[in-house]
This record gives C-alpha cells, sequence and structure tokens, in this order.
C-alpha cells in the first residue's frame, strides 16, 4: 500500500496539469452553447480543403518519418547492443543523446546553412557542374522531411537500444543452435520480443512530428503547411481560439489513434509469436 502513496504527488500533478487541460480542451471542441454536444466544429475543420490538405501532409509526413526512423535505428541499435566493449558503447550512447542536448531551435537553423541557395549542398552540386544555378531546396516538403528525421531519429535508436538490452542474450543463440538463419532469427526472435520498444519509439517519434513547429515553420515556411504552423496562424494572427482548440485536439486524437493501432499490431504479433513458438 505505501507505495502506491508515493504515486500521489504524480498523479495529482499528471491531473492537474494534462487530463484536466485536455478534457477542457475537448468539452469545447465538442460542446455549443444553443446545440449542446455537436461534432459540427470538427466538421467544419475537414470541409475546409486547405485543412483536409494540411492535416494528410501532417498525417503522411509524420508516418513517413517514423518509418524511416524505424528503418534507419534498428540497425543501429543492434550495432550498439553488438559492440563487445563496455566503453565504446557507452561513447556510442553519449553520440545518440548528444543531438537531444542541444536546443531544437539552433538544430532547426544549422540546415539553413546546409540546404540554402549558397549552402553546402548548392554549393557542391554548382562545384561539380550539376546545375548551372542554384535550387530550391528550402521551404519543400523533402527539407521538412529531413529536419524531423534528423530530430527524433535519436529517440527511435534510444527506444530499440532499451528493449534490445532487455532481450534475453540466450534466446537468439539458442535459436541459432536450432538452425535459424538470420532472416528468421529477425523475424521470428527480435521483432516479436522487441515489439514494446517499436511501439514507444514509434510514439515518440511520430508524436513529436506531428507537433513540431520549429521545424516546419523554419524549414517549410508557408509553403509546407503543417497542423502546427496551421495552429499558430489560427491561435496567433487570425485569433481563430476554436478552430485552434479543434486542430490541437486534432493533434493529440491522431497520436492516441496511431499509438493504439501500434499496440493491437503489437499484441497480435506477440501472440502468433506465442502459439507458434510454444
Amino acid at each position: 500500500m505505501r507505495k502506491y502513496v508515493l504515486l500521489i504527488p504524480c498523479l495529482a500533478f499528471l491531473i492537474a496539469f494534462f487530463i484536466v487541460p485536455i478534457f477542457g480542451m475537448f468539452v469545447e471542441s465538442v460542446y455549443h452553447p444553443e446545440k449542446g454536444w455537436v461534432a459540427q466544429k470538427y466538421l467544419d475543420f475537414f470541409k475546409q480543403r486547405l485543412s483536409r490538405t494540411v492535416y494528410f501532409r501532417s498525417l503522411l509526413m509524420s508516418l513517413s518519418v517514423t518509418l524511416v526512423a524505424l528503418l534507419i535505428g534498428y540497425p543501429a541499435a543492434m550495432a550498439v547492443i553488438g559492440v563487445k566493449s563496455d566503453s565504446l558503447r557507452s561513447l556510442l550512447m553519449t553520440l545518440l543523446v548528444f543531438p537531444l542536448m542541444t536546443n531544437p531551435v539552433a538544430r532547426t537553423f544549422s540546415w539553413l546553412a546546409v540546404l540554402g541557395r549558397e549552402g553546402l549542398i548548392n554549393n557542391l552540386l554548382l562545384s561539380l557542374k550539376i546545375f548551372d544555378s542554384p535550387v530550391r531546396l528550402l521551404y519543400t516538403r523533402g527539407a521538412v522531411f529531413v529536419g524531423l528525421l534528423q530530430l527524433f531519429l535519436p529517440l527511435m535508436i534510444i527506444s530499440l537500444t532499451s528493449a534490445l538490452e532487455n532481450l534475453p542474450r540466450d534466446v537468439p543463440l539458442a535459436a541459432r543452435s536450432l538452425g535459424a538463419n538470420s532472416f528468421k532469427l529477425f523475424t521470428k526472435i527480435y521483432l516479436p520480443l522487441t515489439s514494446e520498444g517499436i511501439v514507444t519509439g514509434s510514439t515518440l517519434v511520430f508524436t513529436g512530428c506531428i507537433t513540431a513547429y520549429v521545424t516546419p515553420a523554419v524549414l517549410g515556411g508557408s509553403r509546407v503547411l503543417m497542423l502546427s504552423t496551421l495552429l499558430y496562424q489560427k491561435a496567433s494572427v487570425t485569433l481563430d481560439w476554436t478552430m485552434a482548440t479543434v486542430i490541437a485536439m486534432i493533434m493529440f486524437l491522431s497520436t492516441i489513434a496511431v499509438n493504439f493501432l501500434s499496440r493491437a499490431f503489437s499484441t497480435v504479433g506477440v501472440r502468433r509469436w506465442r502459439k507458434t513458438n510454444c
């Protein structure tokens, strides 16, 4: 009983500063003083072509960054775990955490020196005479994609590294001794047993991407509107707080939905693995 008492301060903080504000925003987005409980505000959002375009662009961008981060992060995490030297592994983990200690604003603005008209890439392309004039790399979807990937990839790698560290060492060895090749070892052992790390990393990356403001604002500008930049316009430029609240709730509900679906797929995969191997 005493251990649950220790949870009271944390629960009180979450209820006061997270659950109550989120609940208040949700009530405000679905309640009309005259019509009562309606979802008209959400319908008004999706009726607008610009809003639909921004939403699906943000959703697709976040899912794409999450998928690429998973494809890059899993081999990187396996490489870190495979290092036998403790000092070298600690160095690699420090290098992974180091970008997270850098201000996201500074990290995003550094891409201006790389993707600008007189940036590193354009100067390289011009010096190699691939192009006769600078190409537009900034204020494109590709620039936003690269910026978000660089920003949140460490979160995926750290989550997967933690999951792989908790994997019993004798399980892959037993699978190898039973004749499992590398493909079966990865699909039958590593993926099911590290599904929790995949879900955690995917949720962190997706949430960070769909709610990020600095990176889309700097690298995308007004040409590549995302939900976060649209929310800023509604709240600070047009002063449409009602629609800003709806956008904030859509971002929150989309994150919850993606987390729920990823956990559902993870649960199904683990159950199939248990039926096959137990």
